[in-house]
């Protein structure tokens, strides 16, 4: 396995929730940091959570209060529990690694599709 693989997303309406999983490859979880993006159409891709490797989190502002990542090492997985949804929610979903001022180091997986309706 060269990227990550996101899973577990899906229509859902505004108000409610979805936990999206995320195979990581490799002992990445164990050496960087990594993080949920999501990318919206005709809109850049953004930066929702982060997880260190010390468990130290932290959230956009988008999803503060609302998202909570966490990882499973022993497993290999990484995930975002995604609660209040609301519609500008709607995006696909990735992981991959956070490294300030570099791009991510691994090649985009297929993404996750989460959509929200009002």
């Amino acid at each position: 396995q060269v990227q990550f693989v996101e899973s577990g997303g899906g229509l859902v309406q505004a108000g409610g929730s979805l936990r999206l999983s995320c195979a990581a490859p490799g002992n990445v979880l164990s050496i960087r940091a990594v993080g949920w993006y999501r990318q919206a159409l005709g809109k850049q891709r953004e930066l929702v959570a982060t997880i260190t490797t010390q468990d130290n989190t932290n959230y956009a502002d988008s999803g503060k209060g609302r998202f909570t990542i966490s990882r499973d090492v022993a497993k290999n997985t990484v995930y975002l529990q995604m609660n209040s949804l609301k519609p500008e929610d709607t995006a696909v979903y990735y992981c991959n690694t956070v490294i300030a001022g570099l791009y991510p180091l691994y090649k985009w997986g297929q993404g996750t599709l989460v959509t929200v309706s009002s």
